[in-house]
């Protein structure tokens, strides 16, 4: 990048130093700085639950007074999906999409360099919600958790014009970003690139920008309402004046739900990249999958209400949405078995990338059944705001979400540095993370169930062994991730020189560094039998 070739006054210029990244339409620089934006809150928003886990260790006040630890509630939420596993999805389709379909770029780079610059944007906006609110005078912190329920947003003090206007720099960026990659793969594949030669990676994040576009505008009209009626007069939320604050719950849960499969999908679509390949086996079942990820986005559309039992809805309508919750459970289900069936008499071998594909379809099978529990009704009325709820999403967002970056970003390092990470050091981060994340968050299915709610600071006695166990976990598991900063570091700096193929002999009949399995594969290309190191 740095040599500029001769040129005319008809070339472009190629920017070098900060100019590269400032002005950069590349969509593989666009995806290392989304990566990179993700990995610095990741320790922001870790960073913010260990203060949580740490003033839970032992019952009483420990270390911060109810409010802050409510922000912090509020911010570490914020900050997860928005800031990391939202950007880190984003970045590895910026990368590999393109690459995948034979593009040469996104179909709109320029607004690919914009979705990104809006994400810093948003997170100092973030970070300054917190620091206004210790000015005096501002009426101290944003209190009300992700979910910005109404009252409690409308008297918060000024923290909350920046988190809604955080959210709607957050919310423009992805939908931009939603157009961006939906138009590259309906317009940029390659001649013969048909729709069911796509790989599944491909096929997930169509259906992620679709649910994007369809979504985030009704989370921004819920917002922009809510500032209305912080500053304006209007009286949307206001039982007072005639409105219904239980009308925020359902913009909101219109948006929150289907987010769930926002930063679900991109790690299905990696996990059917990683299963086959070190499985030597094509995916099995790959148009079904297709299918039942289409029935997913339109199911995960219709049943948001199940986060609103509580609110006091007709038999018919909870009943509607209980079914509807439960059917989600099919899709789901199917997939995981597809991956397994992938797995069932395959060559396989255990390379980190594989360890979290194993380690996600395990784990995210313990969450849809806790998810089911929570759909019906009459349990979910005694499950409501306990950390059994907690330790549910939990076990849904991060193997769902983050273990299938992880299995991403170990799968593609060795593409986006040329070097091999340290397979040793992938193996212990690997373990390392895994039993730190069941030891948090196992033992909070236990204490929901015994009665405990959740976003509290303080809590009876009873429930001291289980927040202990926790906050150790917690400990570990945040810990854990200084690992994983250093083995990319390590990585990037350098280390064995990646091959044409690093996964060596996972995918016969493919050559060269892509390494993406045309789904159906090739046919003929598994009449040899792998050769396995």
């Amino acid at each position: 990048m740095s040599e500029v070739a001769t040129h005319d006054d008809h070339h472009d210029h190629v920017p070098s130093g900060i100019g590269r990244w400032l002005f950069s339409t590349n969509h593989k620089d666009i995806g290392t700085m989304y990566l990179i934006f993700s990995l610095v809150m990741l320790f922001l928003g870790g960073a913010s639950a260990m203060v949580m886990r740490m003033e839970l260790f032992f019952p009483g006040l420990q270390i911060v007074d109810p409010d802050t630890f409510n922000n912090l509630v509020t911010n570490h939420a914020l900050i997860m999906v928005f800031g990391v596993v939202m950007p880190a999805a984003a970045g590895m389709a910026n990368w590999m999409i393109p690459i995948m379909i034979g593009a040469p770029d996104m179909a709109l780079p320029r607004l690919n360099n914009l979705s990104f610059w809006l994400l810093p944007m948003a997170g100092i906006m973030l970070i300054l919600s917190m620091v206004v609110s210790y000015l005096p005078g501002t009426g101290g912190q944003v209190n009300t958790g992700w979910t910005l329920y109404p009252p409690l947003s409308v008297q918060a003090g000024m923290g909350m014009d920046f988190v809604i206007f955080t959210i709607h720099i957050l919310g423009i960026s992805s939908i931009l970003a939603a157009i961006n990659i939906v138009t590259t793969i309906v317009n940029m594949r390659a001649p013969g690139m048909t729709w069911f030669k796509l790989p599944l990676f491909v096929w997930s994040w169509f259906f992620t920008g679709l649910l994007l576009i369809m979504i985030m505008p009704v989370l921004a009209g819920g917002v922009t309402m809510l500032l209305f009626d912080r500053h304006f007069g209007t009286a949307f939320f206001d039982a007072a004046g005639g409105g219904d604050p239980v009308l925020f719950q359902h913009l909101f849960w219109f948006f929150g739900h289907p987010e769930v499969y926002v930063l679900l999908l991109p790690s299905i679509g990696v996990l059917g990249l990683v299963i086959p390949t070190f499985s030597r086996k094509p995916l099995f079942a790959y148009k079904p999958l297709v299918w039942f990820m289409a029935m997913l986005t339109a199911l995960g559309m219709v049943v948001w209400a199940h986060h609103q039992y509580t609110i006091g809805m007709s038999l018919g309508v909870t009943t509607y949405f209980m079914i509807g919750t439960i059917l989600i459970s099919i899709p789901v289900g199917m997939m995981l078995m597809s991956f397994i069936f992938t797995m069932w008499r395959g060559s396989m071998t255990f390379e980190t990338p594989m360890l979290f594909g194993i380690a996600i379809i395990l784990m995210f099978s313990f969450a849809g059944v806790t998810g089911v529990m929570l759909a019906v009704v009459p349990a979910d009325l005694q499950y409501h705001d306990s950390y059994f709820v907690v330790a549910h999403f939990h076990y849904a967002l991060i193997p769902g979400a983050l273990f299938g970056l992880y299995a991403g970003v170990f799968y593609w390092l060795p593409k986006w540095t040329g070097h091999m990470y340290d397979e040793k050091l992938g193996k212990i981060f690997f373990w390392w993370t895994t039993i730190g994340f069941n030891v948090t968050f196992f033992p909070q299915h236990f204490s929901g169930l015994a009665g405990m709610p959740r976003r509290i600071v303080d809590y009876s006695p009873q429930f001291a062994e289980f927040n202990f166990i926790s906050s150790v976990g917690a400990m570990a598991f945040g810990l854990s991730h200084l690992l994983f900063l250093y083995i990319i570091i390590k990585t990037i700096r350098g280390g064995e020189k990646a091959p044409d193929n690093p996964w060596e002999g996972s995918q016969i009949g493919t050559v060269g560094l892509e390494w993406n399995l045309p789904s159906p594969p090739p046919f003929h290309s598994f009449t040899t039998p792998p050769t396995i190191k």
